[in-house]
This record gives structure tokens, C-alpha cells and sequence, in this order.
């Protein structure tokens, strides 16, 4: 903050001052039209406004004076950021999200409590202590069932001699090692993250589960992560999974006729219910860049993931990586939409469309000298014709602000086809 010890102000140096002010003015100006209605630190900011309201407070009458404050006036109004009003139809999203989650808790919360009270004659009686493996004889163990609360995955998770465990417990009062790699476990957690792809994105990374499941076997391990394994054998009970619990969320289960060897409960209703929430539930083939962006945007807040794809360059969807990167900026997109922003708008006016590849018969000047024979004949000799588009949007969050600057997405079509997007990983 500059103060008058430092920016002091006369009539003989007035004009000198009103010079360095305007400086510091104009800086301040040209970080407020990058942001382009985002609000980032604006360096210039203090500088240029205490100086002015220090001139402003000597000389208010000063038609330059008085310039250099309305233009500080209209900076300082563009460096709160751009705003819009968010209406019900942005926020509908939202709404049908907590509706669907409501419908899954309640579904899951009563077949759990079904397989609670299914299972309770052939679980033990007590989980803690655990019972002394050593002690007991093996027909005594094998066959039961236990329900193990706060297992921790993959915090306890280790490399056991055979098999690859999770740990419950603690040396003083008993473990047992939960088999995590068989199908009992990987289709139960392969469904708990379809659900939160499909159902419920602000379900964060579960760390700790609820299980049942049943004891197979006894085991003597070394309960740690790493190669390097310092501590005793314990021998504790093999447990694998039946279903995986993450109360107030989902009921994962463990199903051999599945081709995921699992389901979450309500799985196969899922669709239905959604199909009702969809704006939109195709691609038009005279789809604008500017139209696909929206549609792109409608998919991913409607938890579409069919249609998300179809907005997408085929070519970055063929490999089991780019499968795979399809799924992680899915999440991060669904993400964004519930943490960050709400809504993202299209710049019409700011779309940029170039030809990269191929004859350009846009050309003007070409097409004033040349008949449309001469351009036919030219472009069959230069290959596809392939088209970029840039789009821009910018993101609101819930109350209204713009959030960061304006962002660009590509798009390409081949040979006057299609528009598909390019770079989906992009956020809004």
C-alpha cells in the first residue's frame, strides 16, 4: 500500500504523479482483462488504486484526475469477477443426485440388514477377542462367519506368503486377514466404484468398510506392508468377502453368475431412474462445436456416461489406457461439477475454427478467383480435409461467480462429418 510519505503530492509535481499513477493504472487494467472475469491476485492492484485515491484526494476537480479514477472505478468493478444468475434448471442435477442417493441408501440399509439377520446363527458370537486359532480346532473355525467393522483398505492392506491380505484387528486382542485378492473381493469393490460413477460422486474414496464374509482357512503371516517384515507371525482367520458395507451409501456383493462377479444393490434400476433425468440423449450429426460442448456438459452433470462417450473423438477412446483415462476424467469431471463449479456457459462469439489438414474451400480469396470445379478438383489431391474448433466456457460456481478464467476445448471433424470433442480431460 503506497501512502503520501512515499507518494506525496503538490501543485509542482502534479502532473508527474498523475504520469506515474496512469502507469500503474494501466498495468493494473491489463491484469484485469487477462483474468477475463476470473478473480486471481491482481499485483498491480494497490499500487495503482492508492496512488490515484491520493490524487483524487488532492485534486478532485482535475479533468485528468477525475479520468483516472473512473477508469480505476471500472477496474475495480471488473476485478470482483463476472457473475451470472444461476437458475433451478442449472441445479437440477444436484437435486436428482440427492433423490437417487436417498433411494440406494434406504435399498442398501434394508438388504444389509436382511444379510444381518440371514447370517446371525452362523456368525460368531464374538468378534473380539478373536478366538485363539492355536487353541481351537480347525471344524470349530472354518465355516463361520464374521462381520468385521473399520476395515481399513488399503491402509492395513499387505502382501501375505500366497495371497494378499487386509489385516483387522490388533496383536492384543486377535486379527483376522481378509483375502482381497479373489473375486469375493474385487467384484464387491469393483461395484462400490461403479456406484459412485453412476449414483453418488460426492462419496469420497472409501477408506474403511463394513464386511461379511466367511472363514475359509488359518493362516500365519507377517501383518505389514513392505518387503522388509520386522515384526512376529500371527496366526489369525482367513476371511472371504460376502459383501462390502459403506453405510449411509452402498451394499456391495459378491455374485459368481456375474460377469463382474458383483453388483451393488439396485444396480440394474439404475438406468431407468436416470433415463427420466435426461435433457438430452443423442449427438445431432449437424451438431455445432458449440452445441457438442453443451452436450458434453448436460452428460457429464446427468451422470450420462453413454453419451459422455459419444461426444468424444472415437480415436481416444480404442485402447485399454485411454479406456481407463475415459473412467479417471469422468470422475474428475463429476468431481468439479460438485465441488468447484455448478454450471459452465459457451462463448458463441469466441469459437475459432480452422482447417489443419487438407484443402481449405473457406478461403476467400481462392474462392473469388478460382470456380467451384478448379477448388473440387484441387482438394482431391490433398487428402482428408480435418477441422479444429476451439470453444470457450466459463464455469459459475453455486453462487453465481465465475470461477478462474475462461477455458478453451478442441474439437475436430473429418471431412465435413461429425464434430467430436478432442481433449475431454479440459475442465470447464
Amino acid at each position: 500500500m503506497v501512502d503520501a510519505t512515499t507518494f506525496s503530492v503538490d501543485a509542482n509535481n502534479l502532473t508527474m504523479r498523475i504520469q506515474q499513477a496512469d502507469m500503474y493504472l494501466k498495468e493494473f487494467e491489463n491484469e484485469v482483462k487477462r483474468a477475463n472475469g476470473g478473480t486471481p491476485i491482481f499485483r498491480s492492484k494497490e499500487d495503482a488504486l492508492s496512488r490515484i485515491k491520493i490524487l483524487n484526494e488532492f485534486a478532485p476537480d482535475d479533468p485528468r484526475v477525475k479520468d483516472l479514477f473512473e477508469r480505476a472505478r471500472k477496474c475495480t468493478v471488473g476485478s470482483a469477477g463476472n457473475f451470472t444468475d444461476v437458475s433451478d434448471d442449472m441445479l437440477a442435477y444436484l437435486r436428482n443426485e440427492e433423490e437417487l442417493k436417498a433411494t440406494f441408501c434406504k435399498k442398501s440399509e434394508d438388504a444389509w440388514n436382511d444379510l444381518v439377520s440371514q447370517y446371525k446363527d452362523k456368525c460368531l458370537e464374538k468378534i473380539y477377542p478373536a478366538p485363539d486359532v492355536k487353541k481351537m480346532y480347525m471344524d470349530e473355525y472354518i465355516g463361520k462367519y464374521v462381520i468385521l467393522d473399520e476395515v481399513r483398505y488399503p491402509d492395513n492392506q499387505f502382501m501375505g506368503i500366497g495371497a494378499e491380505y487386509v489385516y483387522v484387528g490388533q496383536r492384543s486382542s486377535g486379527m483376522y486377514f481378509v483375502k482381497i485378492d479373489t473375486r469375493n473381493w474385487l467384484g464387491p469393490y469393483e461395484a462400490v466404484k461403479r456406484y459412485r460413477r453412476q449414483v453418488d460422486s460426492t462419496m469420497a474414496e472409501v477408506s474403511e468398510w463394513t464386511i461379511l464374509g466367511e472363514i475359509t482357512d488359518i493362516a500365519a503371516e507377517k501383518p505389514e506392508a513392505g518387503e522388509k517384515k520386522v515384526g512376529s507371525i500371527v496366526r489369525a482367520a482367513v476371511v472371504e468377502p460376502i459383501a462390502l458395507y459403506i453405510p449411509g451409501h452402498v451394499l456391495g456383493m459378491y455374485s459368481e453368475e456375474k460377469e463382474n462377479s458383483g453388483y451393488f444393490v439396485g444396480e440394474d434400476e439404475v438406468a431407468a431412474i436416470k433415463e427420466s433425468w435426461f435433457t438430452v440423449k443423442s449427438v445431432p450429426g449437424d451438431v455445432t462445436p458449440e452445441g457438442l460442448v453443451e452436450i458434453f456438459l448436460s452428460a457429464i452433470k446427468e451422470k450420462n456416461y453413454d453419451l459422455y462417450l459419444d461426444c468424444i473423438q472415437p480415436e481416444r477412446q480404442e485402447t485399454p489406457i485411454q479406456k481407463s483415462n475415459l473412467l479417471y476424467h469422468w470422475d474428475l469431471h463429476q468431481e468439479r461439477l460438485h465441488g468447484e463449479y455448478v454450471h459452465a456457459t459457451v462463448v458463441p462469439d469466441a469459437t475459432q475454427i480452422s482447417v489443419v489438414s487438407g484443402y481449405d474451400d473457406k478461403n476467400d480469396l481462392d474462392s473469388y478467383f478460382m470456380s467451384a470445379e478448379d477448388q473440387q478438383k484441387i482438394a482431391s489431391h490433398y487428402g482428408d480435409k480435418v477441422e479444429y474448433a476451439s470453444v470457450q466456457t466459463i464455469a459459475y460456481d453455486k453462487n453465481g461467480k465465475q470461477l478462474g478464467s475462461p477455458n478453451r476445448r478442441n474439437l475436430i471433424r473429418t471431412n465435413g462429418g461429425r464434430w467430436y470433442i478432442r481433449d475431454y480431460e479440459i475442465r470447464f
